[in-house]
């Protein structure tokens, strides 16, 4: 079985940190590399390969090749470059019209970083990055600076450097993505949460949810939490301040994790994702994958319409601000100043509650909904107890708090 296992790669992000790091040491200590190695946020080593390494003075460009692992991604095997540049302090204003950049504060002098060919430019509002920026995502620019501002340190260096990231494919791989429905032009955007690229066969990861689950229900557990990803396993940890070794990530397969939590017979569930995705959810989207469509806009349009009774003025424009926003996060925005965020979220929350509960074969399904920008966007009527009891604690006759003694097994972390 074990060499059956689809390998992981490595990130966009991951690729342009180790290129931008060890142009950064070459350049300030005038060696020569073939390999730069480097510590993931998920705390995977990655030691990647260097190619078309060109050096001068005051410049030294490098590329890392993507490896993807056995994921079908469009960059695999894409070259990322990176160069880095000594940067006088009084060329820094230059660099800052110049470019459109981003600056680190780091150590004495700061750092710029910027793009090159194949790299994206945002264009609309919306997404992680401002409009008119690259299109190089926060935790790939955090590694990004790190890597150099390690490579300045060891060095012993302490001025400033201008850092390009470039994709020579970028421009022509970016047309098999969602970037021109982004607004995202020009080129691909530097990405990734964890450093790790994971494998999406969708045999591999449904057979695993199914694992986790049966696991989890043989050790007597008889409440589970589900999530998409990485964005809802945070949320869980970091706001709701619950442990993920209570649940199981189900990627886009929430219909069939419904299902296979149905046939082990949990009693309850707790189900917490980022709106972007359980939006798909409450117009009964079994599988939220983009290839299965992207109607995110059409069903939050249909939830907020029908709380419009009479089709008075304004209606108009608030269909088309909703149905033509470039993400879910601005698609909040509009409900909020329209006053109705409340409302929509809650019957969102209820519909997702309904689908979810009826693939499940009936089990009661509590909700948690949130965005990254606005916070908890809804929740279900009995989500805040059932949190509680994940938390070992339930309120008593008295209003005072004590341990939850219905609580038993112990869980597998997941992966």
């Amino acid at each position: 079985m074990e060499e059956n296992r689809l390998r992981s790669g490595f990130t966009t992000g991951t690729c342009a940190a180790a290129a931008a790091k060890a142009a950064a040491v070459m350049l300030l200590t005038g060696g020569e590399l073939e390999h730069m190695k480097l510590i993931t946020p998920k705390g995977t080593e990655a030691h990647l390969p260097l190619f078309h390494v060109v050096k001068s003075r005051e410049m030294v460009s490098c590329a890392v090749k993507k490896d993807a692992g056995d994921d079908p991604d469009v960059t695999n095997q894409a070259l990322i470059f990176a160069s880095v540049e000594y940067v006088k302090d009084q060329k820094n204003d230059e660099i800052k019209r110049m470019y459109c950049w981003y600056e680190e504060e780091a150590g004495k002098s700061p750092l710029f970083l910027t793009s090159g060919e194949g790299i994206g430019v945002v264009t609309k509002p919306g997404l992680s990055c401002p409009v008119g920026m690259p299109a190089i995502n926060p935790v790939p620019r955090t590694m990004i600076f790190q890597g150099v501002d390690e490579a300045r340190y060891e060095a012993g260096y302490e001025g400033s450097l201008k850092i390009c990231i470039w994709i020579p494919e970028g421009v022509k791989l970016a047309e098999r993505t969602f970037n021109p429905k982004l607004g995202i032009k020009g080129g691909l955007s530097v990405l990734g949460t964890t450093g790790i690229v994971k494998p999406m066969s969708e045999e591999a990861l449904t057979a695993t949810i199914d694992l986790e689950l049966h696991m989890k229900a043989v050790a007597g557990v008889r409440q589970v939490i589900l999530t998409p990803g990485n964005y809802g396993e945070a949320f869980i940890k970091e706001s709701l301040g619950l442990s993920m070794k209570h649940g199981v990530t189900c990627s886009n397969f929430i219909g069939n994790a419904m299902e296979m939590a149905g046939k082990e017979g949990f009693d309850r569930i707790l189900f917490v994702g980022h709106i972007g995705k359980l939006i798909k959810v409450a117009g009964g989207v079994y599988n939220t994958h983009s290839k299965y469509g992207d109607r995110r806009m059409e069903i939050l349009w249909d939830i907020t319409s029908s709380f419009l009774k009479n089709s008075g003025q304004g209606h108009g424009e608030l269909k088309n601000n909703i149905l033509t926003a470039n993400t879910m996060d601005e698609g909040v925005r509009i409900l909020k100043e329209y006053g109705l965020l409340e409302p929509v979220m809650g019957e969102a929350v209820n519909r997702i509650g309904k689908f979810t509960s009826r693939w499940a074969k009936g089990i009661p399904v509590e909700v948690v909904t949130f965005s990254t920008v606005y916070g908890i966007l809804g929740k279900s009527l009995e989500a805040e107890a059932f949190i509680r009891l994940f938390t070992g604690e339930t309120e008593n006759t008295s209003g005072d708090k004590q341990e939850d003694k219905t609580w038993q097994g112990s869980c597998m972390e997941s992966e």
